[in-house]
């Protein structure tokens, strides 16, 4: 098909990861062993996510100081106008200002009720992930990262309605969109074609989620526009219940996923980690990523064919 898709970028491969911040001692024992094991591929970012109407903003102001004050790892925070005022969300930006952020990750957020809920804007407060740009650009020159629908955001009317919402993020002053998981690299690439087609030329990163378990996966995705493919779920399905065996097919299937967006041109990528470390790491190893390097025999094996 005809690409969008860049053919001539830089041959490093710029990697991210997302985190949501932990609810135990246990668990945050473990988002910091997996922030460790990842960091060896030495991403431009992480993010650590922040619940509906700011129900995780201890946690996660907790979480990205210490990621900030322990580690390397430049680290961005989300943040939502969901259920709160102008005045919360700037003091919010600036308790997070405050210990080293200088990145946001600007979302409109869920509804209040969660996942799935209707959404209202707060009186007084910003109307939508646009108008959230805007005040994070008038506050200070952050890096703004933003969210993106290859399958449209299940709200939207249509696909150029949504894209027009993306257009209004760029415009306010968001640098990078990072996109809700997808499977199939097609409808990714139809994406970016009428992105470009209408002025946005920031970068879209795919977001790419490794499945640790089908069930949920199908679940969330229901939720949030985004499709399972009939051979994804007939492929894990009867392997959901075999650990070893739904590891080793999931890291396969994201390792695919992986190396034939580089071969499309793509050369950034954000993976949604689940605050685990090994199908990411089995995946970046496979792909060539231990050292951050694009793999130029994939792309030449794509060439080729």
């Amino acid at each position: 098909m005809t690409t969008a898709l860049s053919k001539s970028a830089s041959p490093e491969i710029k990697l991210s990861f997302e985190f949501f911040p932990p609810k135990t001692p246990e668990a945050e024992t473990l988002l910091f062993e997996t922030a460790a094991k990842l960091g060896r591929y030495a991403p431009g970012f992480v993010s650590v996510t922040y619940g509906a109407g700011g129900s995780t903003k201890a946690p996660t102001l907790n979480t990205v100081a210490r990621l900030i004050r322990e580690t390397p790892l430049s680290t961005a925070a989300h943040l939502t106008c969901v259920d709160a005022t102008k005045e919360e969300v700037n003091s919010v930006i600036e308790e997070f200002r405050s210990v080293g952020v200088r990145h946001f990750v600007a979302l409109r957020g869920d509804g209040a009720g969660g996942v799935g809920s209707a959404y209202q804007p707060h009186p007084g407060g910003y109307e939508n992930a646009a108008d959230l740009v805007s005040g994070l650009r008038s506050i200070d020159d952050f890096e703004i990262s933003v969210s993106a629908y290859p399958e449209k955001h299940p709200e939207s009317p249509d696909v150029p309605a949504d894209i027009d919402m993306l257009k209004r993020k760029v415009d306010n002053g968001a640098t990078r969109a990072l996109t809700q998981f997808f499977f199939d690299n097609d409808d990714f690439e139809r994406y970016l074609e009428r992105v470009r087609a209408r002025g946005i030329n920031i970068p879209i990163v795919p977001g790419i989620l490794p499945v640790h378990n089908l069930a949920q996966v199908q679940k969330f995705a229901s939720l949030c526009g985004a499709g399972v493919p009939k051979w994804l779920a007939e492929r894990l399905g009867p392997i959901d219940d075999k650990p070893e065996e739904r590891a080793a097919a999931a890291i396969e299937i994201a390792t695919k996923q992986v190396t034939d967006l580089i071969r499309r041109g793509i050369d950034e990528l954000h993976f949604y980690t689940m605050n685990r470390a090994p199908l990411v790491s089995a995946v970046c190893d496979l792909a060539g990523f231990a050292k951050n390097e694009r793999v130029e025999a994939v792309r030449s094996a794509g060439a080729a064919a």
